[in-house]
């Protein structure tokens, strides 16, 4: 019993590449894809590469009036000591008891520091007054005091926490006081004790040199303030004192590796100390010297300079000079080896997470505008990534557009801020490892949001949509952003706004490319958007007028067109050369949509899109623009697969075959085989198949099936089945070798691709209608059934001959994927086993007919 798919072919009619409209198969959306509608893709536009590091380019849409500058000077009377707010002016109240201080038993010393407390009594503080901030003058360095050996440090901090007038006749002599303690002078504190001990050395010296006086004072702990000062005299000083006694004069360039080395030993030292921040009284000081150092005009320590400075949680002017110091040395791309695993760029991170970040907006615009350089050297992109910086900054994106907001004090502000940001992300946005960032942190949402409030602002729109045009290309960021609510109609108001911008508008339109390249979700929703057709079609239509030109003053390119009309629109306009890439970007959209039944039906029947695109295959050769014109071509394929009445491409079917025949006389591959899908489409139409039989169009359909390129193998046999339904061309077709090229295409591509296969035999079914022994040679006939016999078993035996040793090779190649597999075999079952076993049924049928004939009575 016959099953439904072969009672179904069991039909004595021809086949026809028709759109009929039903509930497709699987494999039959995956033949339909590849025969009729497909989408076009297209490389990302090309983005120059700036040489000159600036904080906003040549190209920028920004007056140089009131904008930040991207040169400066910056010397040590540019910055401010001491680094610190100023002070209220009022004085806290004295406390008003006193804590004693006993001692411990002799024998538990370890215990010691444990009991002991700072003096509270008014008289032994030290009150701190208001501060008031000066510039420094530029000049030598200021010299420090020489350093005091570690006795005397001890004795002179002890004697200022310990000297009211009333004790000072009670302090023994030192060698008493030595002795008391049980500790010789030389044995008073070593030069860097470990961690563990320095306290209790302390400790020691401190009641060692102010005696029984210290008992009177209670119980207690050692005063934080002595354990700074003692360590500030015993490991700070000396490093201070070896980066002011650098000679200031033709030798300086000798001295940078010597002072770079000091000031790392410096930074380690002060965090050992816990002097980090703005905990250290004596911060001031150490700025003023460091400050001073910026004169001597070596890159590489200022750098390290920087480093120490914003480690000092510096504020203010010195905040924002520090970060523009950072900024003019990563101007140079030779300083960009400076920054390589260097932690100054945790420093500057740092700085974007300040909680109030308008406050320090221009800090943190330098300092973004150090990322943006840093960040075009393919080299530190890796660096910056794993440090997290994608992250940060689009967390900085999200507060900027919280904190302000259109009409904002800082608004201008953030929009400078958010060139640098987005210039960067757009680097950031090259490397693999930066997508998932922009996924987990609603990164694509976020920008989105800046391109709303920004919409006016030519620079930031341009950054953002080359990130959109980058991760787009990549499905799950495609997906993403697809799916973002708003980003259509957003896109088309960027285009209506910024028409003119050829960059920005050839980026969005790219992207919308690929948005709608994938999704027909995507298709619909831009397409319902307000104004989105008229929007695309009048970006067309401007970009059109630029694109072309007259062939010489006072001729025009084309007759005279009635007002009012498409052809009467583009005539006498010149065009600039940089426009074509829109046109290819766009007409890929269009091209894209019209995959969609809905939209391509609409698209169909527009006139302007259909004459648009007519205007452009005749106006532009393939040899001269290959890209333009096989887009151009693709979206007319896709068109013209609908076939209602209102179709626009229907109604202009013999101008469009004229226009193919010109991409089939070239010598582009690819020109030729979209001109060939084209034919496949329109030569359902009577009319068309006799135009081509006329103008000898079947024979170059014939010659194709010999190029040895299945895709276009296969768009000949789509046409070859519509050319073989009227009975007079098979004869024809016949002659001209179809029969024999038809059969070879089975034999070298049917095991690897079964539904080329599909398509050879149902183009030798039409051309079989008269019956295959008058119509096919008996060579060919006997070559026919051998391989339908050989395919319908799926049996690919060696023995039947070498030349089908290869067909287990191309099996093995299709099967080895799991996915491909089943596709393979859906394929076999669906397209080509049922048109295969009719087609030798019919051979069968009409041979043992035509025996019967033949044997006498």
């Amino acid at each position: 019993m016959s099953s439904p798919v072969e009672k179904k072919c069991d039909k004595h009619e021809p086949f026809y590449l028709s759109s009929c409209p039903r509930r497709k198969t699987s494999a039959e959306i995956i033949q339909e894809a590849r025969r009729s509608l497909r989408t076009v893709s297209t490389q990302r536009p090309f983005t120059p590469r700036n040489d000159k590091r600036q904080l906003f380019g040549q190209a920028s849409s920004r007056s140089s009036e009131g904008r930040p500058p991207s040169t400066f000077s910056l010397y040590a009377h540019n910055f401010e000591e001491p680094d610190s707010r100023p002070g209220s002016g009022k004085r806290l109240s004295p406390l008003e008891h006193k804590p004693r201080l006993p001692l411990p038993p002799d024998d538990d010393l370890d215990s010691l520091a444990a009991f002991l407390k700072p003096p509270a009594d008014p008289l032994q503080l030290r009150r701190m007054g208001g501060t008031w901030t000066r510039p420094l003058k530029s000049g030598p360095l200021v010299g420090l005091l020489p350093m005091k050996p570690p006795e005397e440090v001890i004795k002179s901090q002890a004697s200022k926490m310990c000297r009211p007038s009333s004790f000072g006749d009670r302090n023994p002599p030192l060698s008493e006081r030595s002795q008391t303690a049980g500790l010789s002078k030389g044995e008073i504190i070593p030069h860097r004790p470990s961690s563990e001990r320095w306290n209790l050395h302390c400790v020691i010296m401190v009641l060692d040199f102010c005696g029984s006086s210290m008992v009177e004072l209670g119980r207690g702990e050692f005063p934080d303030e002595l354990k700074e000062s003692v360590f500030w005299e015993t490991q700070v000083t000396p490093l201070l004192q070896e980066l002011e006694s650098i000679p200031q004069g033709k030798d300086v360039a000798d001295s940078v590796d010597h002072l770079c080395s000091v000031c790392e030993r410096l930074h380690l030292v002060l965090g050992e100390g816990d002097l980090l921040g703005r905990r250290c009284k004596r911060r001031a000081a150490l700025l003023r010297t460091l400050f001073q150092l910026i004169d001597m005009g070596s890159d590489r320590l200022n750098l390290q300079l920087a480093k120490l400075i914003l480690a000092l949680s510096v504020s203010g002017n010195n905040l924002l000079n520090i970060c523009k110091l950072i900024f003019k040395i990563s101007r140079s791309e030779n300083n960009d080896s400076l920054f390589q695993n260097n932690s100054i760029t945790d420093s500057l991170l740092s700085v974007l997470h300040s909680e109030d970040v308008l406050s320090v907006g221009e800090a943190v615009l330098y300092c973004m505008g150090t990322f943006k350089f840093l960040s075009g050297n393919r080299s530190l992109l890796s660096q910056l990534v794993s440090k997290g910086c994608v992250h940060a900054l689009l967390q900085l994106t999200g507060r900027l557009t919280q904190s302000a907001a259109p009409g904002h004090a800082h608004f201008t502000l953030s929009g400078h801020i958010l060139v640098q940001l987005t210039a960067t992300l757009r680097n950031l946005a090259d490397l693999p490892e930066s997508r998932p960032e922009f996924l987990s942190s609603r990164g694509l949402p976020e920008l989105c949001v800046v391109l709303q409030q920004h919409s006016s602002d030519k620079d930031i729109c341009t950054n953002i949509v080359r990130i959109f045009s980058k991760l787009s290309t990549y499905n799950e960021c495609c997906t993403t952003l697809a799916n973002i609510p708003g980003c259509y109609g957003l896109f088309l108001e960027l285009l209506r706004r910024h028409q003119k911008k050829q960059d920005l508008v050839v980026r969005i339109v790219f992207t919308l490319g690929n948005l709608t390249a994938k999704n027909n979700d995507a298709r619909e929703r831009l397409w319902v958007e307000d104004g989105a057709l008229d929007t695309l079609l009048g970006l067309f239509l401007s970009y059109h007028r630029m694109d072309t030109a007259p062939l010489a003053s006072g001729t025009p390119w084309a007759p005279q067109a009635p007002a009012g009309t498409v052809e009467g629109q583009l005539q006498g306009h010149r065009q600039p050369s940089d426009v074509e890439d829109v046109l290819i970007k766009l007409i890929r959209v269009f091209a894209n949509l019209s995959i969609s039944p809905t939209v391509g039906s609409a698209l169909a029947s527009n006139s302007q899109c259909v004459e648009l695109l007519l205007r452009v295959l005749e106006h532009k050769a393939i040899e001269n623009c290959e890209e333009l014109v096989i887009n151009a071509v693709a979206a007319i394929n896709n068109l013209s697969f609908y076939q209602e009445e209102s179709s626009e491409v229907r109604a202009k079917e013999l101008p469009i075959v004229h226009l193919m025949m010109k991409l089939l006389l070239s010598s582009n591959m690819d020109g030729m085989l979209e001109a060939m899908r084209v034919f496949g489409n329109l030569s359902q139409s009577k009319v068309v198949r006799d135009f081509m039989l006329k103008h000898k169009v079947h024979q170059f359909v014939v010659t194709l099936l010999d190029s040895k390129n299945p895709d276009v193998c296969f768009s000949a046999c789509g046409v070859l089945i519509n050319l073989t339904i009227d009975k007079d061309k098979r004869a024809v077709l016949r002659e001209e070798g179809a029969v024999q090229k038809l059969l070879d295409c089975l034999r070298d591509f049917g095991p690897g691709d079964w539904q080329l296969a599909s398509l050879v035999c149902q183009t030798l079914w039409n051309s079989s209608e008269d019956g295959a022994a008058l119509c096919f040679k008996e060579q060919e006939t006997a070559l026919l059934l051998r391989l339908l016999t050989l395919y319908l078993g799926k049996k690919l035996r060696p023995e039947l001959g070498s030349a089908f040793w290869r067909y287990e090779e191309l099996v093995h190649q299709w099967t080895m994927n799991e996915d491909v597999r089943e596709v393979h075999q859906a394929c076999w079952e669906m397209e080509f086993f049922p048109v295969a076993q009719r087609l030798r049924n019919r051979i069968h049928s009409q041979m043992s007919l035509l025996e019967t004939l033949n044997t006498p009575p």
